[in-house]
């Protein structure tokens, strides 16, 4: 017996002789598949053949039509989850990885000082230095303060740093406003791609059962004809 691996048959929709392990029977294809390949004016057997290749295509070309029946439109977004549930890829990403990756040094230092400056490190230390250094100006220099009250130098320094300090932080704040927007994104995809699929599987579902049923209806009847020949046969010989 010659191996399934060996057969040919030849898609009736490019012509192409291809194995039989690249084809699939036209009567396993859903009809809202055959519906839009009827669409395209081309002549659709159910005995025939089609290729992965051009169903995957069809399969793309449906789910593209739900899109615009839907929105009106298929955006950029859409469409790499088109091009992802086409190309059978794994469309989810870690996107805390990538933006990593492409951060600069100064990127990376405003987190650094951000992170450092929202700490209750940070505070504690901050409020040593400032009670030490009000300490030393009224207790222990009490003759010569380098900075006497009401430590305008303190407040100098203070106001220096607020002022390098806010847009670090604001630059750090906008860098993960920009993540969120972008682990959004990638949500919206992967939820999209889930949703496509499900339907996909959903009238697949859908188209077997009815097939199923139409094949034991057909041998409901074979069964019939069966029976109604043998009861014939037995009223004859009576």
């Amino acid at each position: 017996m010659q191996s399934s691996s060996k057969l040919k048959g030849v898609c009736q929709i490019c012509r192409k002789e291809k194995f039989i392990s690249d084809l699939m029977p036209a009567l396993s294809v859903r009809q809202s598949i055959v519906d839009l390949i009827n669409a395209k004016g081309y002549n659709w057997d159910t005995k025939g053949f089609i290729c992965l290749d051009d169903l995957n295509e069809f399969r793309n070309d449906y789910i593209q039509k739900i899109l615009q029946d839907e929105s009106g439109n298929v955006s950029s977004v859409e469409k790499e989850v088109l091009d992802s549930i086409a190309d059978k890829g794994i469309l989810s990403k870690n996107i805390g990885e990538t933006v990593e990756r492409s951060l600069t040094f100064g990127q990376r230092l405003a987190d650094h000082i951000a992170q450092f400056g929202g700490s209750w490190f940070f505070i504690s230390i901050f409020g040593i230095f400032l009670f030490i250094w009000m300490l030393i100006n009224i207790i222990v220099m009490t003759s010569h303060p380098f900075d006497p009250y009401p430590f305008i130098l303190l407040n100098l320094i203070l106001s220096c740093i607020a002022a390098i300090q806010a847009p670090i932080i604001m630059m750090s704040q906008n860098r993960q406003e920009e993540k969120d927007r972008q682990r959004a994104l990638y949500d919206y995809q992967v939820n999209l791609k889930a949703e496509l699929e499900i339907r996909l599987l959903n009238d697949k579902v859908d188209h077997l059962l009815l097939q199923h049923g139409q094949r034991m209806m057909e041998i409901q009847q074979i069964q019939i004809e069966l029976m109604e020949e043998i009861s014939n046969k037995i009223q004859n010989k009576r």
